[in-house]
């Protein structure tokens, strides 16, 4: 179970608000690292999205110190780092927020198992946002674990 992720944008509080919106949650500051956002779904699983600054980077701390938070002005606006989150929110919720907020907002299938709603938010940084409906069809699928282990065996043979 993943219960909270962090992300980073050009715009942490205004990002945490339009997140929080489509997870029907709230959005507060992060006081461990200043100007970052969290945003929490006040689900019973304590679903939570940080969001940083861009170019915020965690790197590991020395022998027990915790990790910090440093500043990288060279990052990319692009990362393979994605989720998929399902939420309370109806697809054209979803597809009305992203209109307003000018991001890209697109229903699309992953082979033909389940439909996930991609929503990139500041245009850079795709989550799959799962629809109640759209969770049931991922949800069908990741539990019929024969039928997932085939899959990934059929996946690996692919690509021997």
């Amino acid at each position: 179970m993943i219960h909270h992720i962090s992300i980073s944008a050009q715009n942490p509080q205004h990002v945490a608000s339009v997140l929080a919106e489509v997870v029907k949650g709230q959005a507060a500051p992060f006081p461990p690292h200043p100007g970052s956002y969290m945003v929490v779904a006040l689900d019973e699983y304590g679903t939570g999205i940080e969001v940083y600054p861009s170019g915020s980077e965690i790197l590991p701390g020395t022998a027990l110190d915790s990790c910090h938070f440093v500043h990288n002005p060279h990052t990319s606006r692009f990362t393979a780092t994605h989720a998929a989150i399902s939420v309370p929110t109806s697809q054209a919720e979803i597809e009305e927020i992203g209109s307003r907020e000018e991001w890209r907002v697109v229903r699309c299938n992953r082979d033909s198992i389940f439909d996930v709603m991609e929503f990139w938010v500041e245009n850079s940084l795709m989550i799959e946002f799962l629809t109640p409906e759209m969770a049931h069809q991922y949800l069908a699928f990741t539990q019929q674990h024969d039928a997932l282990k085939s899959f990934l065996t059929q996946s690996a043979e692919a690509v021997s």
